[in-house]
C-alpha cells in the first residue's frame, strides 16, 4: 500500500487561481501550489484563500470555478485572499420574509 501525502492547501476546481487551506498554516510554513513551493508570509486560517496565481488590482478571484470578488491590492502567489485584498462580487440575493413576500437584501436592510 502507497502512502500518498496530502497538500496543505486544496484545489476547488482546474480554473481556480486560489487554493484553499485544508488546515491552520502558521507564517514561514512552505506549502506546494501547484508542485511549486512557497514560504508562508503569514498565518492562515483553516478554509481561507491562498493565491495560486499573481493577481493585480481588479483581477477576478475564482473559487469553485466562480469569481467571488475582484482584487483591491495586488497579491503574490501563495498570499492570504482575504477582506483586506478582495471586495466581494456577489449579487444582493431575495429573501422570503416574514409576510411571505420576497425582498431585496442590500446593504444589511431587510
Amino acid at each position: 500500500m502507497l502512502n500518498t501525502p496530502v497538500s496543505d492547501v486544496l484545489l476547488m476546481s482546474a480554473g481556480d487561481n486560489c487554493v484553499i487551506a485544508r488546515t491552520a498554516l502558521k507564517k514561514g510554513e512552505r506549502v506546494l501550489i501547484d508542485e511549486a513551493p512557497f514560504v508562508l508570509l503569514q498565518d492562515i486560517a483553516i478554509g481561507h484563500k491562498l493565491a495560486r496565481t499573481p493577481l493585480a488590482v481588479g483581477d477576478k478571484v475564482l473559487r469553485y470555478g466562480a469569481i467571488i470578488g475582484s482584487v483591491t491590492q495586488p497579491i503574490s502567489i501563495g498570499e492570504h485572499i482575504h477582506t483586506h485584498n478582495l471586495e466581494s462580487d456577489y449579487i444582493p440575493t431575495f429573501t422570503l420574509g416574514q409576510d411571505g413576500q420576497h425582498f431585496l437584501e442590500k446593504d444589511g436592510a431587510k
